[in-house]
């Protein structure tokens, strides 16, 4: 009798060292399981931290854009959306030209000292942008290939203006878009006139560029 009562613990002991090892290897794939929810958990949150800052940094940023140019702004002469500032061509510029009439150039006087002191205190520089309707340039015009080089010359001398005027040289470039990027059919005379513009935008300034102060 206590042979066989040997034996059934014999035979016992292996199946229960199983079942611990079984338990062991259970217990083990639940604490890697959880320690990997409770790392994604953290990434997400840390992800959506970081998303909300930066929503409420760019929030702020146009408000003090926004707070700067009050008084362009006020008078209709420009408009800001979505951290873009807006002029109509025909402010600027007759048609098929990129000289600056007197009007554009007073305008952009008084926008040269708000955007210095906003710029001041941002890390970004002005990305001055030009735009062109898809109508061809007028026959027997000379001075420009197409819309790509009008707009890229006209891009250039709100620039220089802006530069005239005070605002640092090392804090503004130009970019020509052509008629690629309308904000309005060119089906009609009041739709070309709308793609007809000059943007500035404010962008992060390259974290290689040196600030160069002036005063």
């Amino acid at each position: 009798m206590n042979d066989e009562l040997d034996v059934g613990a014999e035979a016992a002991a292996p199946i229960w060292a199983a079942f611990a090892d079984l338990m062991s290897v259970l217990l083990g794939a639940f604490v890697l399981i959880l320690v990997a929810v409770i790392g994604v958990q953290l990434q997400l949150s840390t992800k959506l931290e970081q998303a909300v800052k930066e929503k409420q940094q760019e929030t702020q940023r146009r408000k003090t854009l926004e707070e700067a140019l009050a008084g362009p702004l006020a008078s209709g002469r420009v408009t800001l959306v979505n951290g873009r500032i807006g002029i109509s061509g025909s402010v600027l510029f007759a048609l098929n030209s990129d000289q600056l009439q007197p009007q554009g150039r007073d305008l952009l006087k008084t926008l040269a000292g708000p955007l210095s002191a906003y710029l001041g205190s941002h890390e970004e520089i002005l990305m001055v942008s030009g735009f062109a309707d898809d109508q061809q340039v007028r026959e027997g015009n000379r001075r420009f290939a197409d819309n790509w080089e009008l707009s890229a010359k006209r891009a250039l001398t709100v620039t220089r203006a802006l530069i005239d005027a005070g605002v640092p040289p090392s804090s503004v470039f130009a970019a020509a878009f052509g008629s690629e990027q309308p904000v309005s059919s060119n089906a009609d005379d009041e739709g070309r006139a709308k793609n007809r513009r000059v943007e500035i935008s404010p962008v992060p300034r390259p974290t290689n560029a040196p600030v160069k102060r002036h005063g």
